[in-house]
């Protein structure tokens, strides 16, 4: 029920920009007011949400290891699995934000026969996450060009390797094709597993939704819808210069590209994929696991006064000997 209700809205939110655009004649609206106030409440968002995390308190070390914790020396301790040292939370985060390394490790457990539990790895899983995040970095760094002037030389560089194959696919980049087939697994992931798709909410599936229109949008003005590069980029200028002036040489295709970008970025904060800056501030990601070396007290308790036993017998004293009560104190 949740798909048909995500691709229910997503099919509105296109007849929402046809209807905005070539009905009405809306083309500021959709090209100067909606990004303006996505921008706003990404940014809005993004702050609360990197606030509230950071003053949440943490009264214990929480670290997820799954490694031998330092302890006796003559015992092996994993500085990745088990971070003992800053270099070792460090070297783990890379290895879990650059090669999605917690996401290898993950296991699926399938009972085959009675009494009998396969565990295997999710590798398939695991080459669809890669695709879609690298491919998805690629696309954005690449996108650079409609902001910066001049642009930088790596950039250059990354829209030349993105772009190498083009004597064999003419006009179509790497990172598009690679978006497109990491697309398209994680969504009949969601629906043909019965387990996946039991734990699938609505959300879910209209981000994979959101995400695949704008990368199919932007294919197809690249391939056959075309628009005019340079006035899409002085319409970017402009807007870094908050002189907006709507496009030119656009067609409804830019319109319903523009629109889901700006919608994701506005429902950025608000959805799952805040995972992205929120595994920099996770306490099982960036403590060290040290709690057999260092007592970690939480700096968020109040002060407390204890009342100790010596403090306890001085008090009643009398009144313990009276009924009996031992007193280390005479």
């Amino acid at each position: 029920m949740g798909l048909w209700y995500s691709i229910s809205g997503f099919l509105l939110l296109i007849l929402f920009v046809v209807i905005g655009t070539e009905g009405i004649g809306l083309y500021s609206f959709f090209a100067i007011f909606i990004p303006y106030v996505a921008v706003l409440l990404f940014v809005v968002g993004f702050i609360y949400r990197v606030l509230k995390w950071a003053s949440s308190p943490v009264p214990f070390h929480i670290p997820t290891v799954s490694g031998q914790q330092r302890s006796l020396p003559w015992i092996k301790a994993d500085n990745i699995d088990s971070p003992y040292t800053t270099g070792g939370v460090v070297k783990r985060l890379a290895l879990d934000i650059l090669l999605f390394r917690s996401l290898v490790k993950n296991e699926k457990v399938e009972l085959e026969a009675p009494h009998r539990l396969l565990f295997s790895t999710s590798t398939l899983l695991w080459l669809g996450a890669m695709a879609f995040h690298w491919s998805f970095l690629v696309i954005l760094l690449r996108h650079l060009r409609f902001f910066l002037e001049p642009l930088p030389s790596p950039f250059v560089v990354l829209q030349r390797l993105d772009s190498i194959f083009q004597g064999l696919l003419p006009i179509l980049y790497i990172s598009d094709i690679i978006i497109l087939i990491a697309l398209s697994y994680l969504f009949f992931r969601r629906v043909v597993y019965p387990q996946v798709r039991y734990i699938s909410l609505p959300s879910d599936y209209f981000v994979l939704l959101g995400i695949a229109g704008i990368a199919i949008s932007g294919v197809l003005m690249r391939l056959i819808y075309k628009v005019d590069l340079v006035q899409v980029k002085e319409w970017s200028m402009a807007m870094l210069s908050f002189r907006p002036i709507p496009p030119k040489g656009v067609n409804l295709l830019f319109y319903i590209h523009l629109f889901f970008v700006s919608l994701l970025v506005a429902y950025f904060p608000l959805s799952k994929l805040m995972h992205m800056p929120g595994i920099f501030l996770s306490p099982t990601r960036n403590l060290m696991n040290i709690s057999r070396n260092e007592r970690h007290i939480n700096p968020w308790n109040h002060t407390v006064k204890v009342h100790s036993y010596e403090e306890y017998e001085d008090e009643f004293r009398e009144s313990m000997k009276e009924v009996g009560l031992p007193v280390e104190k005479e």
